[in-house]
């Protein structure tokens, strides 16, 4: 299995390819809003002969939504997300805008994943992590046979995502983080949507919002 990374828009957005031995792929979060960055997703899919299947999104913020139309419009994909982040999906035209950006509307997501739901593309076994209060709908997407785990604005290396905007919860983010990311081994490397990799481990001995967080029993 293979993980890259690519950084889009002034946001600098982390969008994710998993891909393995087959070429079959999935893009977590292609958030590429010019010409040119569309161009770099694209080269480094047909580069390496890569096969989309799976468009996932972290949360519908319109900084991670932004290339949806592109990668629906350029390869056959199935798209997915969480049900309560429907509504900032179809909002991401207007939200672009008031910073700036043209967001081509996103298409309405076919799968709806909650918590606890999985999906295995070949060798790669997800399962699905719904943590809100960054948005209503953020998940993340554990790799629990790899020991990793896909964030989105949850957790970053030395901070947590915002529960300022509009549908956040702080007391819901941390409770998610606690119980449902604290609990994964220590080794598990965090890929956040933002920002450098980093593990639950340090996280947990460095993160100034989780370092007097004694994590429960898996």
């Amino acid at each position: 299995m293979q993980i890259h990374r690519l950084i889009f828009n002034p946001y600098e957005v982390n969008t994710y390819i998993i891909s393995d031995a087959t070429g079959q792929s999935i893009i977590i979060d292609p958030a590429c809003c010019s010409p040119e960055e569309r161009t770099v997703l694209q080269s480094y899919i047909e580069q390496h002969r890569l096969n989309p299947v799976w468009l996932i999104n972290t949360h519908g913020h319109f900084d991670h939504v932004i290339g949806n139309a592109f990668v629906c419009g350029t390869w056959q994909v199935k798209t997915a997300a969480h049900r309560s982040d429907l509504f900032l999906m179809e909002k991401a035209y207007r939200q672009g805008e008031t910073f700036g950006f043209p967001v081509e509307p996103p298409p309405v997501p076919e799968v709806f994943f909650e918590d606890g739901d999985e999906l295995t593309v070949n060798d790669v076994k997800m399962t699905f992590r719904h943590i809100p209060g960054h948005s209503p709908g953020s998940i993340v997407i554990a790799l629990p046979e790899e020991k990793k785990v896909f964030a989105g604005d949850v957790l970053f290396n030395g901070s947590i995502g915002r529960s300022d905007l509009p549908g956040g919860d702080y007391d819901l983010l941390m409770d998610g983080i606690t119980r449902k990311l604290l609990t994964l081994p220590p080794d598990t490397a965090v890929f956040p949507g933002h920002g450098p990799a980093t593990s639950i481990g340090e996280e947990m001995l460095h993160n100034p919002f989780l370092t007097n967080i004694q994590a429960p029993n898996p």
